[in-house]
């Protein structure tokens, strides 16, 4: 069995902790995100009554600024692992298609969203379709039964960089595999990296999620619910 606090401490510790007023700030932005469409500052800024220009500076800030994309407008359009721009793995709420930077941001993203989501993605090594239904409470449907996914330590230094550098360097080698054997092939290929289960990723994002957003999730799900949830921006079903 893997031991995921091996994988899980060097991951936390490359991770600049969130305050809550940012966690507060990534919340707002990944319901914003969900919308379909990219993100305007001052659209962010009514989201979270706040000025457009407390908004902006907090983006640049160092543990929110690598995780933020923007198009030549400077809107956002993705962030944390969401993007309403194309990429490899779709990710289906409520009707709308969005995508994951990679694979893993898909198993930890509907425990953070509460949404139930629909992924579709392909095995780069055996090129198979594979397609998961995750909700808040994990994996609910996969297909293939098999699929695992790889994984890599992180290096600290690809969270200090841009946000397409961070993607580069650890997320496009984090992605669904159609079957262990696959898995095997697709990693050997590709140093550094190693191959969970579906279940341990489950895990390694339950645990991120806990860290990370501890203090907002804490408000969510704890005694102050009604009102924690009333200072998050609501999307329109």
């Amino acid at each position: 069995m893997t031991d995921l606090n091996s994988i899980f401490a060097p991951l936390s510790a490359a991770m600049p902790e969130l305050s809550l007023a940012e966690q507060r700030i990534a919340m707002a932005l990944y319901r914003e995100l969900m919308r379909g469409e990219p993100v305007r500052p001052e659209q962010l800024a009514a989201a979270l009554d706040l000025a457009t220009r407390e908004v902006v500076d907090a983006l640049e800030m160092p543990a929110l600024r690598w995780l933020v994309f923007y198009d030549d407008e400077r809107r956002v359009i993705g962030f944390g692992g969401l993007a309403v721009v194309e990429m490899p793995h779709r990710f289906r709420i409520r009707g709308r298609t969005l995508y994951t930077w990679c694979a893993w941001d898909g198993l930890f993203l509907p425990e953070i969203l509460g949404e139930v989501a629909e992924i579709e993605s392909t095995c780069p090594q055996t090129k198979q379709p594979i397609r998961l239904t995750v909700g808040p409470d994990g994996v609910r449907a996969v297909e293939p039964q098999e699929t695992v996914v790889s994984f890599l330590y992180p290096d600290p230094r690809e969270f200090e960089q841009t946000t397409t550098e961070t993607i580069k360097g650890f997320c496009h080698y984090v992605y669904f595999l159609s079957s262990p054997e696959a898995g095997e092939r697709w990693t050997a290929q590709h140093e550094g990296t190693f191959v969970l289960s579906l279940d341990e990723a489950v895990a390694l994002a339950g645990m991120n999620n806990a860290a990370r957003f501890d203090k907002v999730l804490g408000e969510i799900h704890g005694s102050g619910t009604a009102r924690a949830v009333a200072r998050l921006p609501q999307v329109d079903p």
